[in-house]
């Protein structure tokens, strides 16, 4: 471990960890909270439409990707407001969309065909300076907006009518939050991948539910919980020479099972006290 510490791409992929588990502790407890997962899963998959016009524009693809997974998220939540469009149709739409453009623009681009594996999989080992300010501006915006508006987003997060009763501007609120989900999904892309960056925003939080039901310390734990997968998966993937992106959310699930099952141990052991 000493060892590692000494290479500067190991050095970016724990600060550009500890960044990434803070934006997504923050969006991906508003994400659960809200069961917004489907939506997560579809602006992820849309982002690659703005990664394949930025190969073949030219242009930074995650420029293009962030761009193009804001607008998806501004689409769905439009379209989801509609009577006559369901929710789950409006994400099939830019779902769908996102994905065939990606591969029609990937494959129209002049030249050798570009190489995907490191959008699609992720490789945290590879991020660069610019990624980390991505994710540093990100993390700082995050941590500001919600310690601002930490009420709102709990009311709106739990109960939208009772939020509205509150003149709360929810639809600003909820347009606000959906562009914050798409950046931070955009963000962590070099780290995990289109494939697999949903886990990064879902698993975690999941773990932290098991011991607190309140919005706050999910957040703190989430994080907590996200950094160590973090660096679990790093570990592992070093060791193993697997890659780091399925490494950190193989991790990340490997923890919630632990915690999953000793809390359910415990649980039954609690039943069995009381009993006697």
């Amino acid at each position: 471990m000493t060892e590692l510490l000494q290479y500067t791409f190991f050095q970016y992929a724990l600060l550009g960890s500890l960044l990434a588990s803070i934006a997504c502790g923050l969006v991906g407890t508003y994400i659960v909270t809200r069961r917004l997962v489907f939506i997560s899963g579809g602006l992820t998959h849309a982002s690659f439409g703005g990664i394949g016009l930025g190969l073949y524009t030219g242009i930074s693809p995650i420029l293009s990707a962030a761009v193009f997974a804001v607008l998806s998220a501004f689409g769905v939540e439009w379209l989801s407001k509609r009577k006559d469009m369901r929710e789950d149709s409006a994400i099939a739409v830019f779902w769908t969309l996102g994905m065939a453009l990606g591969i029609m623009f990937t494959f129209l681009t002049p030249g050798y065909a570009p190489d995907l594996s490191a959008y699609l999989f992720g490789n945290i080992l590879t991020i660069t300076p610019g990624d980390i300010l991505l994710l540093a501006v990100l993390s700082v915006v995050l941590s500001l907006f919600f310690l601002l508006f930490l009420r709102p987003i709990v009311c709106i997060a739990f109960d939208r009518d009772f939020a509205r009763s509150q003149g709360i501007p929810v639809a600003l609120f909820e347009y606000l939050l959906m562009m914050f989900i798409a950046l931070t999904i955009v963000a962590c892309l070099r780290m995990v991948g289109i494939v697999l960056v949903i886990s990064l925003l879902t698993v975690p939080q999941m773990t932290a539910n098991l011991f607190s039901q309140r919005f706050q310390r999910i957040i703190g734990l989430s994080i907590g919980i996200g950094y160590l997968g973090c660096l679990g998966g790093l570990l592992l993937s070093f060791y193993l020479n697997v890659p780091s992106g399925a490494a950190i959310i193989f991790f990340s699930i490997l923890i919630y099972a632990v915690c999953k099952g000793g809390k359910s141990l415990y649980v039954t052991w609690q039943k069995h006290q009381s009993s006697r």
